[in-house]
């Protein structure tokens, strides 16, 4: 099963599962991550059901450019990492 993790940045806000998924794709991941906290959702994705510009998502280690179809395909041993993407100066 592809394993999702959530990384602190968003524990300040809401509880971040670990989830792990049978979803072939980044969206039904997500989705799975969703049904365990639906708050997260706000945080992820924007009011279009796309990544929000300031949430970065990683799989196996590359940077997912994808951010309005979501479809990035799992592998059943896949690790993603979503994270908040750090700006200011």
């Amino acid at each position: 099963m592809a394993r999702l993790i959530f990384t602190q940045q968003l524990a300040r806000f809401t509880a971040v599962p670990q989830v792990d998924t049978s979803a072939a794709t980044l969206r039904g991941g997500l989705d799975a991550a969703f049904a365990a906290n639906p708050l997260l959702r706000g945080y992820v994705l924007d009011d279009q059901d796309h990544l929000r510009e300031n949430v970065a998502v990683f799989i196996d280690g590359r940077r997912s450019d994808e951010r309005v179809r979501l479809d990035d395909p799992l592998a059943p041993h896949s690790t993603v990492y979503i994270l908040q993407a750090l700006s200011g100066g």
